[in-house]
């Protein structure tokens, strides 16, 4: 039965929290349109006109996910960004960082991407652009539960199959964990061990992981030198599942 699992460390599937955007654009009209069609697709948007401002409220704030402007008065979006990553204390340096620009030629697109950027987007774009770069965000992860009972329970059908999945499901993050450094340097095989995660990662409603898992998965396969963008994110999951696990064999 699925009050075996114990209830403060295996959380309920809740309504995922609304996501929040912050748009730094120095135009008038790109600005409008960003934080207009995020909000129609069910973000919270603020904005600001300059890369200091966007690095002050990123500081202060937890956002989501970023649109930042390649050139804009103060700092454009790659000194934002760098100052956020390099920051510890900003509230927003791990979050998803999208650059946008009326212009942009490959050397540039390949620079920011390997500036830890997870996208860059051509202006003037369109809602279908914006629902993509949504999908990198993933609006709801932060708030999926680390385990899920519902899902596990209906994928495997019985509560003590569950908890044995469970078991071995640790012992195969913990490996993983110890194995990160060397799988930085080997996108290939960390797409591939990604790839026999997430089917674990469903067996066990590890949600929020699998979440995190398809993410990384998919940036690894763009094959340029920012693809590990997400790993923190990721490596963060990744540690909440193995506590979260933990307190069941406890």
């Amino acid at each position: 039965m699925l009050n075996t699992l114990p209830s403060d460390v295996l959380r309920a599937s809740a309504a995922p929290e609304t996501a929040r955007a912050l748009v730094a654009d120095d135009d008038p009209a790109s600005r409008l349109f960003l934080v207009e069609a995020l909000r129609s697709l069910g973000l919270e948007a603020r904005a600001c006109n300059d890369g200091l401002a966007a690095i002050a409220l990123a500081h202060d704030e937890t956002f989501d996910l970023l649109l930042l402007d390649c050139r804009m008065p103060g700092a454009g979006a790659e000194q934002v960004l760098a100052a956020l990553r390099q920051d510890p204390d900003a509230l927003s340096s791990d979050c998803t960082a999208v650059a946008t620009s009326a212009e942009m030629d490959l050397a540039e697109r390949q620079r920011l991407l390997a500036a830890e950027f997870s996208e860059v987007l051509l202006k003037p774009c369109n809602l279908a652009d914006l629902r993509r770069i949504l999908g990198l965000v993933q609006a709801g992860a932060a708030a999926l539960p680390l385990l899920d009972d519902a899902q596990a329970i209906a994928t495997m059908g019985d509560a003590d199959v569950v908890n044995a999945m469970r078991t071995l499901l640790r012992v195969e993050l913990v490996s993983l964990y110890q194995d990160l450094d060397m799988l930085r340097g080997d996108p290939e095989a960390f797409a591939e061990r990604l790839h026999r995660l997430r089917s674990s990662c469903g067996f066990c409603g590890a949600a929020a992981l699998a979440t995190q898992a398809t993410l990384l998965q998919r940036h690894l396969k763009l094959g340029h030198s920012g693809s590990l963008a997400p790993l923190s994110r990721f490596s963060k999951a990744l540690l909440a599942t193995i506590e979260a696990l933990a307190g069941i064999a406890a």
